[in-house]
């Protein structure tokens, strides 16, 4: 969904989700761009080959080992 953005659409794109949700309205987002997931979610699900591996507050999930291996790759944990 925002793949391929330039960073002022991103910027753009994540404001208007965020006013959305402010409206109170429930906003469910499958994306690979993680500054948009990191911004935007309050739960964030992950999938690996149609299991669930992770599910839980942004902090925690970008933290499990398993989402690490499956996504983020080790340099992302040394960070």
């Amino acid at each position: 969904m925002m793949a391929g953005l330039n960073p002022a659409e991103l910027e753009s794109f994540i404001e208007t989700v965020r006013g959305i949700n402010r409206e109170g309205i429930t906003i469910v987002v499958v994306e690979h761009v993680m500054r948009a997931v990191t911004q935007l979610a309050q739960r964030i699900v992950v999938m690996n080959q149609g299991r669930k591996i992770a599910d839980g507050l942004p902090d925690a999930v970008m933290k499990d080992p398993r989402v690490i291996e499956s996504y983020l790759g080790e340099s992302y944990a040394t960070a």
